[in-house]
């Protein structure tokens, strides 16, 4: 039934409308199983998860469980909670003035029974809308009972002239003032055990206990907490009666492909219109930093129980961008193309972003991001030319012998980072293997993509020990491999 909050202002007008409260996971249920039915996405802007965490997450919701999110880090975890919002109704009346939103028609506080006694019909009540229903709290070591429950108020006590046993005495914690809302907890392992121990009563009982009080409030909430698996870090873990009381365990992973992780970092990047404008990205790009990411998800170098984070796909892009974009400053360009030299820029972004194991210590984490770039750049390869085989017949002919054979001539191929687009061309124009292998291994691609996959045809060469490629502070050069130590003998 749809109410004129705007023209009901007590409890009188109210309950002549025909108001009926319900509880929070009924109305989230509701309005699910309207959505479902009406065929509407449920958690839009979340990708990769259709077909396996979006149903369970309904499921859970369906059941009206409390909800435990388990995942690595940057796996839209704290994103599902917030979405949950939409699933609320617009708007839910309250009893003007109440600490913890009392239900007009199920007052369970002092305050709003008292009040109700007083005014009766004529007791105000306000209106709250559903993206102020919405609580959140990182759990730290240093959170305490009093934060989230409650605590006795002096102040209070003095100011009322009451004694410490009477209950309008407390100051009540986050939790009580998330009544009929959705309560976030963020990282609960992180969460000191005594303090999860105080969240049982609440979870199963609905009373709530303070300094010696208490209290029969049958608090109306929808927990959701958030957690890495247990294995992830030594600094806690969630208690087994906690576990036990939260209904549905739901386990959230990255994305399966590139196609889906493309659009989670094209849609969370934050961007300049300007750089949009001026800086042109190949599809190949995009699927290189990609594939970055899920090269560091299996190098032997990175700490798999870490997890690596959307967020660094997220922010590589970003500087990927910016590269492009301050060469186009410096040389006074309307417009340029990313260029797989300017992976080099990204590198800040992924440095940040891994958590190394000892042998990746020693590696050093700069060295560890430009050799994630190349195993990027191998696996990329063979999707677009033959594959290099590791052992070769000796004298048998291969596909890049030419290639080969133009560096073996030559002085090599050098490229500077703040070349213009004109000098990077005709750079890349001037070995002609490198147009012919395009020509006869991937004929229909797009012209302004194909300088790209020029410069990856060159550094797949490299990653496959055809070639060297030797870094300077301003650029590269790329140059066979024994040819300027056979002609100086």
């Amino acid at each position: 039934m749809k109410l004129n909050y705007k023209e009901i202002t007590n409890l009188g007008e109210l309950k002549k409308a025909g108001y009926k409260a319900k509880k929070i996971k009924d109305e989230l249920r509701a309005n699910l199983i309207e959505k479902i039915k009406s065929d509407e996405v449920t958690f839009p802007g979340v990708w990769g998860y259709e077909n396996s965490v979006v149903p369970e997450l309904e499921r859970a919701i369906l059941s009206r469980h409390n909800i435990n999110l388990l995942g690595l880090r940057g796996q839209a975890k704290t994103r599902l909670a917030r979405l949950m919002v939409n699933l609320l109704d617009e708007y839910i009346p309250i009893i003007s003035g109440s600490e913890i939103n009392d239900d007009p028609l199920s007052p369970i506080s002092r305050f709003a029974i008292d009040t109700i006694k007083e005014h009766g019909d004529l007791t105000p009540i306000s209106w709250l809308h559903r993206s102020d229903r919405f609580y959140e709290k990182l759990a730290t070591p240093d959170v305490t009972v009093a934060d989230l429950i409650g605590d006795v108020d002096p102040i209070k006590a003095a100011n009322l002239k009451l004694s410490y046993a009477d209950d309008r005495v407390i100051h009540f914690g986050m939790i009580p003032r998330a009544n009929r809302c959705i309560f976030v907890i963020n990282e609960l392992p992180d969460l000191q055990a005594r303090i999860q121990v105080s969240l049982f009563n609440i979870l199963q009982e609905g009373d709530i206990q303070i300094r010696g009080f208490k209290l029969r409030l049958p608090l109306d909430l929808q927990f959701v907490f958030t957690a890495n698996p247990e294995d992830y870090t030594n600094r806690g873990s969630i208690v087994t009666p906690l576990k036990d009381r939260i209904g549905s365990q739901i386990l959230t992973h990255y994305p399966e492909d590139i196609e889906t992780a493309r659009k989670i970092t094209e849609q969370e990047s934050k961007l300049d219109q300007r750089q949009s404008e001026v800086v042109y990205v190949p599809d190949l790009a995009k699927d290189l930093l990609e594939q970055i990411s899920r090269e560091a998800r299996e190098s032997e170098y990175v700490d798999s129980k870490s997890g690596i984070s959307a967020r660094m796909s997220i922010t590589s892009y970003e500087n990927l961008m910016s590269t492009a974009e301050r060469r186009v400053l410096k040389n006074g360009q309307k417009s340029t193309m990313v260029r797989l030299s300017d992976f080099m820029g990204v590198i800040p972004s992924i440095i940040g972003k891994i958590e190394l194991v000892y042998e990746g210590e020693q590696e050093g984490s700069g060295s560890v991001a430009e050799i994630l770039i190349e195993d990027a750049v191998k696996s990329l390869f063979t999707n677009y030319f033959p594959k290099i085989d590791k052992l070769e017949r000796k004298d048998a002919e291969g596909p890049y012998d030419e290639l080969v054979s133009w560096f073996f001539d030559g002085e090599g191929f050098d490229l500077l980072d703040d070349a213009t687009d004109k000098e990077y061309m005709e750079k890349l124009d001037s070995i002609a293997p490198l147009q012919q292998l395009i020509k006869e291994h991937q004929p229909e691609f797009q012209k302004e993509d194909s300088y790209f996959l020029k410069e990856l045809l060159l550094w797949g060469m490299v990653a496959h020990k055809k070639l060297s490629k030797q870094r300077y502070t301003t650029g590269y050069q790329i140059k066979d491999v024994y040819g300027s130590f056979i002609r100086g003998l």
